[in-house]
């Protein structure tokens, strides 16, 4: 019997790792809003590995709160992720930047393979071979960086832009691309501000216009599209940023 694996959070991506793991072997402890973790570091004081899995906005109170015994066990998945995410609590988790989608009532959508970096991405990589999901392993933090980098200019390009022009990825660029390169420009204004590092601005193009291609289909505006702007906004008038894309559709749809 392969060690207990705690996930955290319980949502549609909890639930495809959960089923990945107990493929794998693992046992799978769920750790609920509801509940403690203390208490269930508690009973499961050295698991394989502990995989948060909340969403973007309680990412923080989570890392906050995990055990001390959990520190050094990590893996984080979500959305929007940076390294001072984790830096600033002093963890150097495992990561995977999550190129697969699961809806409620659908089965799961993978738009490109998942690169994972840290020391337990072969358990993670393995779990989600049993479930036929894509991975790779990716080495130093310089190709962490940009994996992470390159998902978040998908996602707040795509959520952004599409609250102008709706459609899906391939419209978006098919039909407005000079929108979606504005908008992709001031993203990346934005992560290299939060980075703290020059960016490599046509590669990550090129990553995105990759995931694009992946799933050509993929509809550009999620429910969370104005939060995205909004707290991109927020963070472009802490640092003095100009982001006129972003601006002007916030003007618009904020």
């Amino acid at each position: 019997m392969h060690k207990p694996v705690i996930i955290v959070g319980q949502g549609e991506m909890g639930g495809v790792f959960g089923r990945g793991f107990l493929r794998a072997g693992h046992p799978v402890y769920p750790v609920t809003r509801q509940m403690s973790m203390a208490e269930v570091a508690a009973k499961a004081p050295e698991p394989e590995l502990v995989l948060v899995a909340v969403a973007e906005a309680d990412l923080q109170p989570a890392l906050t709160a995990i055990p001390d015994g959990w520190r050094d066990r990590l893996v984080l998945l979500q959305n929007e992720l940076l390294p001072r995410d984790w830096r600033q609590h002093g963890l150097s988790p495992t990561v995977i930047s999550v190129w697969f989608e699961k809806k409620k009532g659908q089965d799961v959508k993978v738009l490109i393979p998942s690169p994972i970096h840290g020391d337990h991405a072969r358990t993670i990589q393995h779990a989600l071979t049993q479930i036929d999901i894509p991975a790779y392993i990716v080495d130093g933090e310089a190709q962490l960086l940009f994996e992470l980098v390159r998902k978040n200019v998908y996602i707040l390009t795509t959520n952004i832009a599409g609250l102008e022009c709706g459609g899906n990825v391939a419209q978006l660029w098919r039909e407005h691309e000079p929108l979606a390169r504005a908008v992709a420009s001031d993203v990346m204004d934005l992560q290299q501000h939060l980075c703290g590092e020059t960016l490599p601005r046509q590669r990550l193009i090129e990553g995105m216009l990759e995931a694009f291609e992946g799933d050509p289909d993929h509809r550009c505006m999620g429910r969370s599209a104005p939060a995205r702007l909004r707290r991109a906004l927020e963070i472009a008038d802490a640092a003095d940023l100009a982001v006129p894309a972003l601006r002007e559709i916030g003007v618009k749809h904020l």
